[in-house]
């Protein structure tokens, strides 16, 4: 059991220099004893309201220097409790990122550019090792061509055409371990993973790189991933697709050559791999 959707901003100030972290955050608790669901027992429950509350005093208390930091905080103060057996905490961030005017950073303004949600889980057994994920989701890519695909399984309901240049869109979900949590530099590894994603997706920015199927460029991304950042040691990816139709604009008496397309967003394709070391 435990506390959904603790919302809160936490303003950090250097001087007359504003760092903002606005997240949300959800942390759920096992107990050693299930008396409160066999016996109506609540002598051991620590009530959601003081969970929440818990999570605000952390915020002050200790800042947020990382996601990941954070919930690892609020794990080993529950830990502390003797009724805890099992915490698990998920923080996610809005994408705040401050404004720039003709380069210079602005002290104290930011904008939320939509460019993928950062988010963590944290999570610990009694007697166990806290262990932690990161991730990214709602991260929406496109390229407009150097894809394809071709080769495939055909039947009698099969009315898909074969296409060796078509447009790449898709929301992209990422979440990877590491293991044993360590002393990492989160805020350099998720950006770095980023990197990966993009660079993975994207080919050379000079020519791209030919996409056979969503799956292969799920593939190209964790492979990537794992093999430039070693303290990775799973990761998942889900890719939902958004597909585009051409307008057939010849009743118009116009031709259109791959111009004006319309995306269809349901039903819509997904593909998921999830991909760990030996």
């Amino acid at each position: 059991y435990g506390k959904n959707t603790i919302k809160f901003l936490r303003l950090h100030r250097e001087g007359k220099k504003h760092f903002v972290k606005e997240v949300e955050v959800c942390t759920h608790l096992r107990l050693t004893s299930a008396q409160e669901y066999l016996d109506g027992n609540n002598s051991l429950v620590i009530p959601t309201d003081t969970i929440k509350n818990t999570v605000l005093a952390l915020a002050k208390k200790n800042g947020i220097s990382t996601l990941e930091q954070f919930a690892i905080d609020i794990c080993k103060h529950f830990m502390t409790f003797c009724q805890v057996a099992y915490v698990k905490t998920y923080v996610q961030e809005v994408p705040w990122q401050r404004l720039h005017e003709n380069g210079v950073p602005h002290i104290h303004a930011f904008i939320c550019v939509p460019d993928g949600i950062r988010f963590c889980e944290a999570e610990q057994c009694r007697n166990g090792p806290l262990v932690v994920f990161a991730g990214i989701k709602d991260l929406k890519l496109m390229k407009t061509t150097q894809s394809g695909f071709e080769g495939f399984y055909k039947d009698e309901y099969t009315t898909l055409p074969e296409r060796n240049d078509r447009i790449l869109c898709g929301e992209l979900f990422c979440k990877w371990s590491y293991g044993e949590c360590k002393d990492f530099d989160f805020d350099c590894i998720w950006n770095k993973i980023r990197e990966c994603i993009l660079e993975a997706f994207s080919g050379p920015p000079d020519c791209g790189e030919y996409s056979p199927s969503y799956q292969k460029t799920v593939n190209s991304i964790q492979m990537l991933v794992l093999s430039k950042v070693s303290q990775v040691q799973v990761i998942e990816v889900i890719l939902n697709n958004t597909f585009y139709n051409v307008v057939d604009m010849k009743n118009l008496g116009l031709i259109n050559d791959k111009e004006v397309l319309v995306p269809v967003e349901a039903p819509y394709g997904s593909c998921a791999c999830t991909l760990g070391r030996k």
